[in-house]
C-alpha cells in the first residue's frame, strides 16, 4: 500500500466496526466510574467550556474565540483546557465531593496519546488529603479493568497489573534511581533553583544541555527521557512530591518545603493523572501564574489572562485535594487500543483535510 494513501474516514463502516469494541468498552467504563463516584457520595457537576482564561501553564496551548455582546462588542474567550478553575470555584461555594467528565481542548496536540479535544475526569475531596486521591486511582484502574474483563493495562507492547499494589516513588528518588542525578541539590530551602548546578549534573551523566535551557527545561528533559519511560511497568507507579517550582496549583509539602503535594499516575509509561493537595493561597498562586506567563512570553511570544474570579474564590476555598485523569487514555490501556482516536466516538477532523 502506498504510504501516502489517505486512510479511510472513521465513519467508514469497516473502520467503525474495528473501533466499535473499544467504544462500547468506553461507555461501560464511564458508567462504572459514575457508579463508583455515586457510591462515594460525589455530586457530578458540569462546567462551562468558555472561560476567560484557559489556564496559566507555559507550555499549555489553548483555542481562542470571542463572544459578541448584545450590542456587538467583542469579548475574548477560550475553550477550557481543564474544568479545574470552575470545579474549585464550586468547592469554594461549599461542595465537598464533586466529579466532572469534561470535554477539554488543547492546541498543538495530536498523536497516539494526544487529541485536540478529549475527555478529562476530575474529582475533588474537600477536607481530605491528596493520599486519598491515590487510593481512588488504584480503585479506579482496577474497576476499569474489571469492567472490560481484562487482567492488565496495556500499551505499546508493555503491560501493567492494575490489581497489584502500586509503586510510590518521589521525584527526587526517581531522578537518583533512573538518571543518577541528585535533583534536590539544585533546589534551595526557599524553593529557588540552581540552573547551573542541575546543568552540571546533566552533563555529568551525558545528557544534552543547551545554553538557553532554564532549570525547568532541564528538569523536563530528564523527566521525559529518563524517568517517564521507566514508570508503570508491571504495576502502576505514583510519582510523588514534585519540586516546588513545578508545583503548578499544589501546596508545599509539610514534610519538605522544597517539594509539593503533587503526584502523577503512570501505567505502561503513560501518564494518566495529575493530582494535588490544593494550594489555597491566592497571592502565591498569582505569583506562580505570573512566572509561567513570563516564561510563555519568552518561548512562544504570547500569554493568557489570569482568571481573577478564580483567585478571589481561593480565599473561600477550604483545604482540599483534586485530580485530573485522562479518561480516554485510561480506556485505551484497559481495552488495548493503540491510538486515542480509536476510543473517541467521533474524532476531530485532521488538520488540512
Amino acid at each position: 500500500m502506498n504510504s501516502s494513501a489517505k486512510a479511510s474516514p472513521w465513519w467508514t463502516p469497516s473502520v467503525h466496526a474495528d473501533r466499535r469494541p473499544f467504544l462500547i468498552g468506553r461507555n461501560a467504563i464511564q458508567a462504572a466510574l459514575r457508579g463508583f463516584f455515586a457510591r462515594e457520595d460525589f455530586v457530578e457537576v458540569d462546567t462551562a467550556v468558555l472561560q476567560v482564561s484557559p489556564g496559566n501553564e507555559a507550555h499549555l496551548h489553548a483555542f481562542a474565540t470571542e463572544a459578541l455582546t448584545t450590542d456587538g462588542q467583542k469579548a475574548p474567550f477560550y475553550l477550557h483546557t481543564s474544568p479545574e478553575f470552575a470545579c474549585k470555584k464550586l468547592v469554594a461555594a461549599g461542595e465537598e465531593r464533586i466529579s466532572c467528565f469534561a470535554h477539554v481542548y488543547r492546541n498543538r496536540e495530536r498523536g497516539p496519546l494526544h487529541h485536540p479535544e478529549f475527555t478529562m475526569l476530575e474529582w475533588y475531596r474537600a477536607g481530605e488529603s491528596y493520599e486519598s486521591l491515590m487510593m481512588d486511582c488504584v480503585r479506579i484502574l482496577a474497576l476499569a479493568a474489571e469492567t472490560v474483563k481484562t487482567g492488565k493495562l496495556a500499551f505499546g507492547g508493555a503491560e501493567s497489573d492494575p490489581f497489584a499494589g502500586p509503586e510510590r516513588i518521589g521525584v527526587a528518588e526517581a531522578f537518583e534511581r533512573h538518571a543518577g542525578i541528585d535533583l534536590l541539590a539544585s533546589v534551595a530551602a526557599d524553593g529557588s533553583t540552581d540552573r547551573d548546578h542541575l546543568a552540571a549534573e546533566l552533563r555529568r551523566v551525558g545528557m544534552r544541555v543547551a545554553d538557553d535551557d532554564g532549570w525547568a527545561d532541564l528538569f523536563s528533559r530528564v523527566l521525559v527521557e529518563k524517568i517517564e519511560p521507566r514508570l508503570g511497568f508491571g504495576r502502576i507507579t505514583i510519582l510523588d512530591e514534585y519540586p516546588i517550582s513545578e508545583a503548578a496549583l499544589a501546596r508545599p509539602s509539610i514534610r519538605d518545603p522544597r517539594v509539593a503535594e503533587r503526584f502523577e499516575l503512570y501505567a505502561c509509561g503513560v501518564e494518566l493523572a495529575n493530582g494535588f493537595g490544593e494550594l489555597t493561597n491566592a497571592a502565591e498562586q498569582r505569583r506562580r501564574f505570573e512566572i509561567e506567563m513570563t516564561e510563555k512570553a519568552r518561548i512562544y511570544g504570547e500569554t493568557y489572562p489570569i482568571d481573577e474570579d478564580f483567585l478571589a474564590a481561593l480565599a473561600l476555598m477550604p483545604e482540599a485535594s483534586g485530580i485530573a485523569l485522562g479518561f480516554d487514555r485510561l480506556v485505551m490501556l484497559a481495552t488495548g487500543a493503540s491510538r486515542i482516536d480509536q476510543v473517541l466516538w467521533a474524532p476531530v477532523a485532521e488538520y488540512g483535510r
